[in-house]
């Protein structure tokens, strides 16, 4: 596990920036998503 985690490998990885896509998509996905409150439950309705 030492090796998986250790400094040079953090290192390597320098664009971390999501594709145009995925953002696309978690905005799409966020704006369908509706959370209905009723007493102590919740209930989430996707909208599509």
């Amino acid at each position: 596990m030492a090796k998986i985690y250790s400094e040079n490998s953090i290192r390597e990885i320098d664009d971390l920036s999501p594709k145009e896509e995925t953002v696309k998509f978690l905005l799409n996905y966020s704006k369908a998503l509706s959370v209905i409150s009723s007493n102590k439950l919740k209930f989430e309705a996707l909208l599509n």
